[in-house]
């Protein structure tokens, strides 16, 4: 299809998407079922998110714009439904500082966990001999088929907290988000959220053509390096949420992304065959890449508690709508950005085919998220939400 075209399919879709999370957490904020007001978006999110990946990943041979943008869109709006109840449910199962950081660390680990076995799946066919097509197909199909399994055990046999209240008076959403303004905390982490997110998703776009082209890898060792990265990624983890108990959420997390930085310095000097050195870079990035997933729902979690607070209603299935939103927007932008300007600026077509120039291509990959990342460190370095703020804020509830 080409860059220019994907991306912009990409990007489309992403922005119809956009538009469902602050609906799926209003109705996720309201809603009342036997059966709790999580579960049963969760479920019909499930069955149209099956429908998107069958479809997506194995497409008919000719297949265009609008096939894309349709499929990818079934997708994401099956995603949201399951997804923005999800990290809801998870931020309700403790009020405890520490213990928010502990469920989000699990959480992610099983996350990490499910895209090894995925990045797995394509260096695992290279070797048996089947090609990337073929294994991309074959990931939908093990999504379809564990999803199935795992999804029906969540709903059959977690229950939802019965503490959490059932806000059916609350404002309207407009009216919710101009009293967002009140939530300093809130605004400021959904910045940093924003750009740390846009900082991840370029050189997740331009990952693999990286590899491709830049570092020339074949396919297998392309794999391996997928697969180090987020196996690095689950090791870290622990890491993070013991540090995260002596220095504190937001500062933990800022030097997670100094670390990220500090690897991602050294990828625009690499050149054909580097493998063993990007390795380094990949697993030392993977590493902190668990403290992004980690660290920040469970700060999230605690900003929600603080407008519970200051709002006196319990908003948390719309604001993590809200970053859920925003982490999209990132995302459709990374790919707009990553692959029109690669294709825009760092290629020529010779006789027919398309040249990427691979010290662009490093650029735009490396440099871009290094700046991104270092402004989102900025932003979080002073974030006032810590464990004395929170206990002091409940001691002030409970005087009242």
């Amino acid at each position: 299809m080409g860059l220019a075209v994907t991306g912009a399919a990409l990007f489309f879709a992403r922005i119809i998407d956009i538009t469902t999370d602050p609906l799926i957490g209003i109705l996720a904020q309201r809603i009342r079922t036997p059966w709790g007001r999580f579960k049963p978006i969760i479920f019909v999110g499930c069955i149209i998110g099956a429908g998107g990946i069958s479809f997506l990943l194995n497409p008919p041979p000719e297949v265009g714009f609008f096939y894309l943008v349709v499929w990818a869109s079934f997708l994401y709006l099956g995603w949201t439904m399951v997804n923005i109840p999800y990290l809801a449910w998870g931020a309700a199962l403790s009020n405890d500082y520490g213990g928010r950081t502990q469920i989000t660390s699990i959480r992610e680990a099983c996350v990490l966990l499910g895209i090894v076995v995925a990045g797995a799946v394509p260096g695992m066919s290279a070797i048996v001999g089947i090609g990337e097509s073929e294994a991309i197909s074959l990931i939908g199909w093990i999504v379809i088929g564990i999803g199935a399994i795992l999804f029906a055990l969540l709903l059959k046999g977690v229950h939802e907290p019965t503490y959490i209240s059932y806000d059916h008076k609350s404002a309207g959403l407009i009216q919710t988000l101009k009293g967002f303004k009140l939530n300093k905390p809130f605004r400021h982490l959904l910045i940093a959220w924003f750009v740390n997110s846009l900082a991840n998703g370029i050189p997740a776009v331009l990952f693999i053509l990286f590899m491709k082209h830049v570092l020339q890898a074949n396919e297998l060792e392309r794999g391996l390096i997928t697969f180090s990265y987020f196996f690095a990624a689950i090791l870290g983890i622990p890491l993070w949420l013991r540090l995260s108990k002596h220095f504190g959420k937001h500062r933990t997390w800022c030097y997670a992304m100094l670390i990220a930085v500090a690897a991602f310095s050294f990828v625009p000097i690499l050149d054909a065959r580097d493998i063993l050195l990007f390795s380094f870079v990949s697993i030392i990035s993977g590493f902190t890449l668990g403290a992004d997933l980690a660290i920040p729902p469970s700060m999230q979690a605690d900003v929600a508690e603080y407008e519970s607070f200051i709002s006196g209603q319990d908003r948390t299935p719309l604001m993590f709508s809200l970053w859920s939103a925003t982490t999209k927007v990132a995302f459709a932008f990374s790919a707009l950005l990553a692959l029109v300007g690669v294709e825009r600026i760092g290629s020529q077509v010779m006789d027919g085919e398309i040249i990427l120039n691979n010290f662009v291509l490093s650029v735009i990959y490396s440099v871009f998220p290094v700046v991104l990342k270092l402004f989102a460190i900025l932003i979080v370095w002073h974030h006032p939400i810590t464990h004395s703020f929170l206990l002091d804020i409940r001691k002030r509830t409970s005087n009242d």
